[in-house]
């Protein structure tokens, strides 16, 4: 497995916990808006992950991370806005970290080719999401990415 795949699945990984820990102590899908911080978070996450997470891999996912929390009302309103009938709360954890996760590479990141990252959030959903994962997924940031690419991007 890659490097940056195993940075993605990382990143999924806190921030699927991290809107658990947040959605029980505040019953709310925002993460951005309450405590515990992410910064806080993410420093025990890394503690618990030791060794086995070091170098460019742990430096891209805490990239991602940090970005996607950082710019969560941003990401959250993007997705809404492309979303039609799906309301962030109604959508799985996993399908919704995932499309936080790529939005915040699509829109923040640049180097990396918006097929790439569409695909790697794709092969993220079939293996951690349900069956309509992969084409949910794939939908919404297809229509994220020609926005982009047309200058349409809703902000």
């Amino acid at each position: 497995m890659g490097t940056r795949r195993r940075s993605r699945e990382l990143a999924l990984q806190f921030l699927y916990q991290f809107d658990t820990l947040s959605e029980t102590s505040q019953n709310a899908v925002d993460i951005a808006a309450g405590s515990p911080s992410p910064d806080e978070e993410l420093e025990l996450f890394w503690e618990e992950h030791g060794d086995r997470v070091q170098g460019e891999m742990r430096d891209f996912a805490s990239t991602l991370i940090q970005g996607t929390c950082a710019n969560l009302a941003h990401i959250d309103g993007v997705i809404t806005s492309y979303s039609e009938n799906w309301r962030l709360s109604r959508m799985s954890k996993i399908d919704r970290n995932i499309l936080r996760v790529a939005l915040y590479e699509l829109v923040y990141l640049s180097g990396i080719p918006p097929a790439v990252t569409i695909n790697e959030a794709v092969e993220l959903g079939k293996r951690f999401g349900t069956e309509e994962s992969g084409s949910f997924i794939n939908g919404i940031l297809d229509k994220i990415r020609l926005a982009k690419e047309n200058g349409e991007l809703l902000e």
